[in-house]
């Protein structure tokens, strides 16, 4: 794994590629400001980058990361800080883009917390947040009721896909524009195991398998 050192040295050849060796991307993006059309909500896991995985180049995807890629619903109450929900704002409302995908993998230590609480018990914050997907824990265990923790594991990092697209619906500028055909909603889910990366169709119910070639 890359210790601080490999960053600086990983640093050091994204400068030569953007700017030492005569590309004009940054200049551009300098000039014109930033204007992705696709938003991805993915994990914090290191293992897991939107970025890289997609092979996107800097200016062309908004990204949030967060513990499980979870989007809360739509709250309006001042109480609390709302990172989420702004950077939703932000890149919608702002920037205009025309896809939002919620990114979910697999071996997600998140959802691993939500279906072992007794793991983040005494935390300050980890537990509260995992719980905004406790229903897809319910739906998880309700449909799986006899079922091995792997294989509880595995639905229930789908199942928090499908929780957070429907959340996504409770913003009302999302609901709006997906209305007006601005908008695409997305469910995605990389197998690490494999570098797989599946696509939820919703007229199957089901991950398709995403072709890599």
């Amino acid at each position: 794994m890359a210790e601080l050192s490999a960053l600086i040295k990983g640093y050091r050849e994204f400068y030569k590629k953007y700017f030492a060796s005569g590309s004009t991307l940054y200049e551009e993006l300098k000039k014109t400001g930033q204007s992705p059309k696709t938003l991805i909500i993915a994990c914090s896991d290191s293992r897991v980058d939107p970025s890289i995985i997609t092979s996107a180049d800097p200016g062309d995807i908004f990204v949030i990361r967060n513990v499980a890629n979870i989007v809360p619903p739509c709250e309006k109450s001042d109480s609390g800080l709302h990172g989420v929900s702004a950077a939703l704002e932000f890149g919608v409302c702002v920037l205009g883009v025309r896809h939002i995908v919620v990114l979910g993998h697999s071996n997600c230590a998140g959802i691993h917390s939500l279906l072992n609480s007794d793991n983040v018990d005494g935390t300050d914050f980890i537990a509260k947040w995992v719980n905004v997907a406790s229903a897809a824990k319910e739906k998880t265990i309700r449909e799986n009721p006899q079922a091995k923790e792997s294989v509880l594991q595995h639905s229930c990092e789908k199942e928090s896909i499908l929780l957070s697209l429907n959340n996504l619906l409770t913003f009302p500028w999302i609901k709006s524009r997906i209305e007006e055909k601005k908008l695409k909603l997305h469910g995605w889910y990389f197998a690490i195991a494999d570098g797989s990366l599946h696509e939820y169709n919703p007229k199957k119910e089901l991950f398709d398998k995403i072709p890599v070639e």
